[in-house]
């Protein structure tokens, strides 16, 4: 299945992604897609529907973030094997664990504000998973059963806030607008192998992120194990996993976002997003 949020920020709505791409409302069957709606038992249930029966919702409607009421929004850094070299860091022992705030979280279309005092903005296209079921102390066999699916991330990074301001790099991952999900949230039974997914990224019509999820070091699996040992992991919990070489930083010179830059991303299986760079006007 393929859930979806619709409608204006703050105001979204329940829907389904029928085999046209087409929106239907969920509106009277589930209030919203967020952790309570994530589980087993209630994502079963929505199998059972007969989607065409649903109402269509008119073509061109905002998507918004594909999960609603986020309660932790946890990121691996250095998680693919060719992004480390560029980034001529070398692989971590373990995962590279640090938090992007909910508060940056916003549609897979929506506009990126460029903070105030920028001047490195950069890109990451990034495979997220979503939780289903508490986590804690889970092995890494059961970790799959606590995933209810994954989203594409981008997961926007302002590097001298990141690298440039202290060790933490959370400063740089944080800011209003730098956490795009969506569109959808496709279950885990139509994805497949999360860990041969095709991944890429353009700003302004050059493809500059061409990669895979194969090269990713820790997998979603051993991700969730490995977290659940240091926190609870809640229903609707998203952990984005990583990203494949090609990010801004990585360039020779490096290459930063500005404002009326075009950004477009997608993931196999997953779907696309669409993001201009604005300034922050308030």
């Amino acid at each position: 299945m393929k859930l979806v949020r619709f409608g204006q920020s703050g105001q979204e709505k329940p829907g389904i992604v029928d085999d046209n791409d087409q929106i239907r409302s969920l509106e009277g069957i589930v209030d919203d897609i967020d952790g309570q709606v994530l589980n087993e038992v209630n994502l079963a249930k929505l199998k059972t529907l007969d989607i065409t029966t649903l109402p269509l919702v008119p073509a061109g409607v905002r998507i918004g973030p594909c999960v609603a009421k986020v309660g932790k929004f946890i990121c691996i850094g250095l998680n693919y094997s060719d992004h480390a070299a560029e980034s001529g860091m070398a692989l971590p022992a373990e995962p590279e664990v640090f938090t992007k705030a909910t508060s940056a979280i916003c549609g897979p279309d929506d506009d990126i504000i460029k903070p105030k005092n920028s001047t490195k903005m950069d890109w990451e296209v990034e495979l997220a998973l979503v939780i289903g079921k508490e986590a804690s102390y889970v092995t890494e066999e059961q970790a799959a059963s606590h995933i209810a699916g994954y989203c594409v991330c981008n997961d926007v990074s302002e590097r001298s806030f990141q690298l440039e301001r202290g060790s933490q790099w959370d400063k740089g991952k944080g800011c209003d607008t730098f956490g795009p999900i969506g569109p959808w949230l496709v279950t885990s039974d139509e994805v497949g192998d999360p860990t041969d997914l095709d991944m890429w990224l353009e700003v302004n019509g050059k493809r500059y992120q061409n990669g895979s999820s194969r090269t990713m070091v820790f997998k979603p699996a051993f991700i969730v194990s490995y977290l659940s040992q240091f926190m609870s992991l809640q229903p609707g919990d998203v952990i984005s996993t990583g990203t494949p070489p090609g990010v801004g930083l990585g360039q020779k010179p490096p290459v930063y976002l500005n404002v009326g830059d075009k950004i477009s991303l997608g993931i196999e299986k997953l779907g696309t997003q669409t993001q201009i760079v604005v300034e922050h006007t308030s």
